[in-house]
């Protein structure tokens, strides 16, 4: 389809955020005048009021450079295949990039005040937008560099994601899959989106030569890839060196507020559950009635399909119902969502594959969707309307510098939505056996995909940075060795098979070229599952505290903003409670 073709009630309203082209180009043209103003605070910094006005305009800089960005990406992912809007989208990009350049003198010549001056600042009124920035400055006063070292630095962003990209050309574009012919006699061509059909097909040969297709691909080219992922750590080295961090997670794990031992503290609640793992793999592999559980196994539904195929109003309705525990205001805000040009709807020629939500400070969030009937879609709304309100009651709290939440809490909305979805259709679907079974084991894949999974993942991009950390190579055989190790311990019994290609699988991973970022999703799912129960169980109480954490957007520790909601990830409560629950949904599909 066309997007001319499509209803304007199902396409966001990006003239929200900037009128026109034309304007476009006006607030461009700001940007730079931004950057001339901003350089003349450089060396003036040395009192309240010079301090303040740089701050103030700051802000007003990077929002009309946030605004331009989000703007043409969006424009852009309407149709990938829009060379205009790809210019934009670079020129905005580019223009970032530079203001950055450009301002990288403001934190090192604000610590250099001292930390009496900005303990000063942070007490004063005028300065409360500003608060927690100060206080993290304080932090990490001993981490930042000189002017010249941190305008040096904020240099090398312009390549500092080379390897990243060039991964990512050489997994989009470049690899090459050799054909296999299938169980109906059909070639195959696979790519990245037909893989994941394959892997839940019931034809288990089939399944056998795409992991084997798509294995062999990366195997092909694993030297080239390990060259590029070892780039990618000694990158994370050089800046945590740098910067004088003990390690590459130290540096992460800092850079968000967030105490290391949250980290450690799933790796050893998951290592401990492991047998959880195993147990479940067990029911699977007794459910696809084979005798030896095969990695090209894990991810066909053990449970057949119990679609629920509707129309897209009539799953935004099942959404509404869904977080109706979330109260009035939540429902009045998915009303508007569905109705006023937030969410874009359908596919379209060239449009970007997939899901997601984003915005500009300001105004609305934005949806982007490619909605078909299917039950994993109706999840799909649910889950990215989760990050949508998450934004707008931020906005709505916070002034500009406290709004945006860091990636640790991201994800931690959008599950809450999916839990309280889940909850809601065992509850409503509950006398049909087939839909029960199906929604028990959606709970418990993503149980398995999101926490075991990506703590695996994890773990691997630990151990290989601390090989370099060590001066000590990452080869290709080398951290296929650490990987393969490591599967082998996840997915451990006598009745499963650690096919050797999977040595090769953290080959494809594009995650792990955002180092330390997989580990969030779990702790985020783990948050998530003991914030939906606390509401399904407290009601308005738990729903107001919920509220406290959403509306604090970046103005606090991400820790201490989970704590607003209840929970405490420097306590093994949080992570014993998650897998009771797996444990629970594991034994209610067994019997």
């Amino acid at each position: 389809m066309k997007r001319d073709e499509i209803e304007q009630r199902y396409k966001w309203r990006l003239e929200d955020i900037i009128p026109s082209d034309e304007e476009w180009e006006k607030e461009f043209a700001k940007l730079a005048e931004y950057g001339d103003r901003l350089a003349a605070f450089d060396g003036a910094l040395k009192d309240r009021d010079s301090v303040l006005a740089c701050l103030k305009l700051d802000d007003e800089a990077s929002l009309c450079a946030e605004r331009l960005y989000v703007f043409s990406a969006m424009r852009r992912d309407q149709n990938v295949g829009d060379a205009a809007a790809q210019k934009r989208c670079d020129r905005a990009e580019t223009a970032t990039v530079r203001l950055s350049e450009r301002t990288a003198f403001v934190t090192p010549q604000l610590i250099a005040l001292g930390e009496k001056k900005l303990s000063e600042f942070a007490a004063d009124p005028a300065f409360r937008d500003y608060d927690y920035m100060l206080a993290s400055l304080i932090r990490t006063a001993r981490h930042t560099l000189s002017p010249a070292e941190e305008k040096l630095l904020a240099m090398t962003g312009s390549f500092a994601d080379t390897a990243q990209d060039a991964f990512r050309m050489l997994d989009n574009a470049d690899i090459r899959f050799e054909p296999y012919t299938d169980s109906t006699g059909k070639e195959v061509r696979l790519t990245h989106g037909t893989y994941g059909v394959v892997m839940h097909s019931p034809v288990r040969e089939d399944r056998k030569k795409a992991f084997e297709c798509m294995h062999g691909a990366f195997k092909a080219n694993i030297n080239t890839i390990a060259a590029l992922y070892a780039g990618n750590v000694k990158k994370d080295l050089f800046y945590s060196r740098a910067r004088k961090y003990g390690s590459c997670l130290d540096r992460a794990t800092s850079r968000e507020d967030v105490p290391r031992s949250v980290y450690d503290r799933l790796v050893e609640c998951v290592d401990k559950n492991i047998p959880l793992l195993s147990r479940y793999l067990e029911l699977r592999r007794r459910r696809m009635g084979v005798d030896k559980l095969h990695m090209y196994d894990l991810h066909v539904p053990i449970v057949a399909d119990a679609e629920i195929a509707l129309p897209y109003e009539d799953a935004c309705r099942l959404v509404k119902e869904a977080l109706a525990p979330l109260g009035k205001e939540y429902a009045a805000l998915l009303d508007e969502a569905f109705t006023q040009g937030w969410i874009d709807v359908c596919e379209n020629e060239g449009k970007r594959s997939g899901a997601y939500s984003w915005g500009a400070y300001g105004t609305h969030p934005y949806v982007l969707l490619n909605y078909q009937k299917t039950t994993s879609e109706v999840f799909t709304i649910a889950h990215e309307l989760g990050h949508a309100m998450h934004s707008h009651f931020a906005d709505a709290a916070q002034p500009y510098p406290k709004a945006g939440y860091t990636i640790f809490v991201a994800e931690i909305a959008s599950t809450v939505n999916e839990t309280l979805m889940l909850y809601h259709l065992l509850d409503k679907y509950g006398d049909d056996k087939a839909m029960r079974e199906y929604l028990l084991s959606y709970m418990l894949d993503m149980f398995r995909t999101t926490v075991f999974r990506q703590t695996q993942f994890a773990q691997f991009e630990l151990e290989a940075h601390e090989l370099a950390e060590r001066d000590e190579p990452l080869t290709a055989e080398i951290l296929s060795d650490i990987y393969f190790k490591l599967n082998c311990r996840y997915y451990a019994g006598e009745n499963v098979v650690n096919d050797d290609l999977i040595r090769f699988e953290w080959s494809r991973i594009p995650h792990f070229y955002t180092s330390f970022y997989v580990y969030k999703y779990a702790t985020g799912l783990i948050t998530a599952v003991c914030i939906a129960d606390r509401i399904l169980k407290e009601g308005e109480s738990a729903v107001a505290d919920y509220r406290k954490f959403l509306s604090a957007g970046g103005s606090m520790p991400p820790v201490e903003m989970i704590k607003l909601a209840g929970v405490d990830l420097t306590s093994p409560k949080p992570f014993e409670k998650a897998m009771g629950v797996f444990s629970d949904f594991l034994s209610r599909l067994e019997a």
